[in-house]
């Protein structure tokens, strides 16, 4: 290893000329003496005079050794200048070994006794033993240390650690350093910022007197120096950052248990919040069913225009809330069996009876009775507007020939012949003649009442009295008829008009989500911005659904029921709306556990457009979903050598539902299957270890004191009592 001609890299370089600064000098010698003697008096020996001490090289073996747990070669034991410059060198190989760069140091200058290079050559060794694994956030080395000790004293006042050197000057940032992990040591509330030399004896008493860190640096020398020696305060504040290792181990463990522990709350409580629903829903539908399958007519139009608001309510006000719910419980389900599957946990399997396939086909029955409900209020208010017709028409034939039969019958039965001469009985003869010509004139219309009668009474079902307690809904005068059904055709051109734009724009709304969801081109964050936008529209645009229900209401109220301006029913229009909405909240959802995956798995956008490549190809009916044939061609096609029990058993990891077909969230999680970046069973298990202190249990206590109290009462409220265990505070950790 050549030591005079390495070079350190830009992340480990330092200014080796400000060593000289006087101030400087005396802060590293007295650090750097203080740190080698923390580590050679556990083999029984320490230095005095950082310079002279390892100028034969002996002490300098035995440091490395000590600190690095390994052993060197066998030392020299001459005393002669070429046997002490072979230990240096043995020492400085050692080092150079571990991967350091030494720059410019060689044996000579440090047998000689130069200072400068000494003091470098002993930071090169902190900096390679005590600084340079530290590592938090993928920072590493200077970075990674700041970061922690920013972290640690964050919530404290008066501290603010941007360096590793003005900013220790006053002392609060190591007695909070301190207080953070043994607030028994200090009371951080007592200390006051302008008593720097009071705040930093503190700090090196305590650190040396119960945390085994011994004092490197003077209180007077570090407030006195403009700008404190950061090698110095770095060797010293890593000493900090070994002692509480024990105490990182358990944070990061304790943190690791959080993280798997949120996660099971968190699953729980979809799959909690999933059985509510699914019952709620299902209860629901069971309550509306046979309330839609009650085809008992009403005898009054009134009654029955009645049943038909109710119904409006229905479709308007209580069914698109539960839409919603379904649209919900399809949403949780699929993000619950992600994350399930992202943390290599079982799938989830609802309670009997509230599979979403269970859901699906109550619903589809649901929406069955629904439509026919709705043809039978039709049918029949169109009978009750036929009676009603049919009992106007009789009252008026009936009033007409009701006025033609008064006073006749007691004409014909007057005997005003008896006393009458013969002109006057011919004239009574003649007036007579032409009665009974009237009479059969009026016998046709007495038929044609009796058959408008007999029609009523047919039509009624048993109620022959019917028209005289219909309210008629149409009681204008002939001449009006013209205005209203000029009216009604106002009324079906306005609901037209309107129909015919609403309904190719879902369809044209359906067909961009389509594509946006099948879109390679951009990130999934692109994608699910999009997908945002299209969520707003669609919900911007409900209003033109309200005017355009407002405006069938008005035709259902006319009793219009046909229009020939337009394809589009209100029926056609609400379906394809419920489906609109449904497609929005179920895409956005996937482009969500898409999201999860990625992050789970590490997966780089480049290969979730290859994977979407490749489904797309195979995605035959463009659906978003490969039939099993599609998806074995799309599997061969990627180099997958697959027999019929193999594609057999790869089936029943990517559609565990039965149900068919592979969708492009169960296509990732199966081309990513082996990459999950979870916490194992195992990893877990050694966590809760160390917070047992490697016992094969963990006691109450420990978990309250190492985990936020709701993880503490989760995990106690779960775990299995230690059999082999008399006392009741002792939990296994098995479960």
């Amino acid at each position: 290893c050549d030591h005079e001609h390495q070079y350190m890299t830009p992340e480990d370089e330092w200014d080796r000329d400000l060593l000289l600064d006087p101030a400087w000098e005396k802060q590293q010698r007295k650090t750097f003496t203080a740190w080698c003697n923390s580590h050679l008096r556990k083999a029984g020996t320490q230095i005095e005079n950082i310079e002279d001490d390892f100028r034969n090289g002996l002490k300098l073996m035995l440091l490395l050794e000590v600190i690095s747990g390994e052993r060197l070669p066998k030392p020299d034991k001459g005393k002669m200048r070429f046997h002490k410059i072979a230990n240096v060198n043995k020492a400085l190989d050692f080092i150079c070994s571990k991967g350091v760069k030494l720059v410019s140091i060689g044996a000579e200058e440090i047998v000689d006794g130069n200072t400068k290079m000494t003091l470098g050559m002993i930071w090169t060794i902190i900096l390679r033993f005590a600084i340079q694994d530290i590592s938090v956030e993928e920072t590493s080395a200077k970075e990674g240390l700041l970061l922690w000790c920013q972290r640690k004293t964050a919530p404290y006042r008066n501290v603010n650690v941007q360096n590793f050197h003005i900013s220790w000057k006053d002392g609060l940032a190591l007695c909070a350093l301190i207080h953070r992990h043994r607030p028994d040591l200090i009371d951080y509330s007592k200390l006051k910022k302008d008593d720097p030399i009071g705040n930093l004896n503190t700090a090196f008493e305590v650190a040396e007197k119960y945390l085994d860190i011994p004092k490197m640096l003077d209180a007077e020398d570090i407030v006195n120096t403009p700008k404190p020696d950061e090698k110095a305060i770095m060797t010293y504040v890593s000493c900090f950052y070994h002692a509480f290792a024990g105490a990182e181990q358990a944070e990061t463990a304790a943190n690791r248990i959080c993280k798997v522990l949120a996660v099971n709350q968190e699953n729980e409580k979809l799959m909690e919040e999933y059985e509510k629903l699914a019952s709620e829903l299902l209860e629901w539908i069971r309550k509306t069913i046979p309330w839609l399958e009650n085809r008992t007519a009403e005898h009054h139009m009134r009654a029955m225009q009645q049943k038909l608001e109710d119904f409006r309510d229905y479709r308007r006000i209580h069914k698109p809330p539960r839409v919603q719910e379904k649209c919900q419980l399809e949403i949780n389900f699929n993000t619950l069996q992600t994350k399930l599957r992202l943390s290599n946990r079982p799938a989830f399997m609802p309670s009997e009876g509230k599979m979403v396939s269970d859901i699906a086909n109550a619903w589809k029955g649901l929406e069955q009775v629904e439509k026919g409900y709705e043809e039978w209020l039709l049918t029949e208010i169109r009978r009750l507007e036929r009676l009603d017709h049919l009992a106007e028409k009789f009252k008026q034939k009936s009033s007409l020939h009701q006025s033609w039969t008064s006073g006749k019958e007691e004409l014909l039965s007057m005997k005003d012949y008896e006393s009458a001469s013969l002109m006057e009985i011919r004239a009574l003869m003649r007036k007579h003649e032409a009665f009974e010509s009237d009479l059969a004139a009026h016998q046709d219309r007495v038929e044609q009442i009796a058959a408008i009668a007999q029609e009523l009474n047919n039509s009624s079902k048993g109620c022959p009295d019917m028209f005289f307690h219909l309210v008629p809904l149409r009681d204008q005068m002939l001449q009006e008829e013209v205005a209203r059904q000029q009216a009604n055709e106002r009324l079906r051109r306005q609901f037209a008009a309107q129909a015919n734009i609403i309904g190719p724009w879902i369809q044209t709304k359906m067909e961009e989500i389509g594509h946006v969801s099948v879109d390679i081109a951009g990130s999934l964050e692109e994608q699910m911005n999009n997908l945002k936008q299209y969520e707003q529209n669609i919900i911007n645009y409900k209003s033109n659904i309200d005017k355009l229900e407002g405006d069938h209401q008005l035709s259902q109220e006319s009793l219009i029921f046909d229009n020939k301006h337009t394809n589009y029913t209100m029926e056609h229009i609400r379906v394809g709306w419920e489906q609109l909405l449904t497609t929005i909240a179920r895409t956005i959802n996937e482009v969500e556990n898409q999201i999860l995956t990625r992050d789970a798995k590490g997966i780089s956008q480049e290969q979730l457009n290859e994977f979407r490549a490749s489904f797309n190809h195979f995605d035959r009916k463009r659906n978003g979903m490969m039939d099993p044939d599609d998806f074995r061609a799309c599997l061969i096609s990627m180099g997958y050598d697959l027999g019929e029990v193999e594609f057999a058993r790869i089936m029943t990891l990517v559609d565990s539902n039965n149900t068919g077909v592979v969708t492009f969230q169960a296509f990732i999680d199966f081309m990513t299957r082996e990459t999950a970046e979870t916490d194992t069973a195992d990893q877990v298990m050694a966590s809760f270890k160390i917070l047992a202190s490697d016992k094969s249990y963990i006691t109450v206590d420990e978990l309250r004191r190492e985990l936020p109290p709701e993880q503490a009462e989760y995990c106690i409220s779960r775990m299995t009592r230690y059999t082999e265990l008399h006392t009741t505070l002792e939990w296994t950790l098995a479960s």
